[in-house]
């Protein structure tokens, strides 16, 4: 069988009905089902739902073969994976966000969920930062003082608009992603083709 870690929420739906329209069933036995893995015999297809930090973990180690993961996560944790297709699903941006006028000394202090990223960012550009390391309600940090920016993840900005927070530099688009295990993608290439060939056909 073919193994697939899918992230938890409405991303893992929306596979699930691309691949579903291309012939590779699987949404009807997840649909609520609280199963951890749940087969498809007649696709010879598996799938987990896991967190959707988890995902490239399961595909680096071999519990998954392929797997659905932003690009945010890639970037953030550079796992030694395949990068196959951009799914072109969960369209949104990674951006430097804060008050008006905010970052603009000569060091900055950045919080964020994505330390690496945020890093690179600002040394491509020469310039130095504090880092702050936040796990949730990163948009706080800015309006209490811990932070004078935020480096995250922004789909629409609303959040930010409704916290008087504007976006300030974008640094990268971020899309969900089809990875491979390297090995699986030698010994199991026939089935990630199908799977690819599948995804790639309900996107265009």
């Amino acid at each position: 069988m073919l193994n697939i870690a899918l992230p938890k929420g409405r991303l893992a739906d929306r596979v699930l009905e691309r691949l579903a329209l291309a012939g590779c069933g699987g949404a009807s036995l997840i649909e609520g089902s609280r199963r951890l893995v749940v087969e498809d015999p007649e696709g010879n297809l598996r799938y987990f739902l896991v967190k959707p930090s988890d995902v490239a973990v399961y595909v680096l180690h071999g519990a998954a073969d392929v797997g659905i993961v932003g690009r945010d996560i890639l970037l953030e944790t550079k796992p030694d994976v395949y990068e196959l297709l951009d799914l072109k699903l969960g369209a949104c941006r990674m951006v430097v966000a804060g008050p008006p006028g905010a970052g603009e000394g000569v060091r900055t202090r950045v919080a964020t969920k994505y330390p690496n990223i945020a890093r690179k960012h600002y040394a491509d550009s020469g310039r130095e930062i504090d880092l702050i390391a936040l796990n949730g309600s990163i948009e706080l940090a800015p309006l209490v003082g811990l932070s004078d920016v935020i480096v995250d993840v922004v789909e629409t900005g609303g959040t930010l608009r409704d916290n008087g927070l504007i976006i300030l530099e974008e640094i990268i688009p971020i899309s969900a992603r089809l990875i491979a295990n390297i090995a699986s993608a030698k010994f199991k290439a026939e089935g990630i083709d199908d799977i690819m060939k599948a995804l790639s056909r309900e996107g265009n």
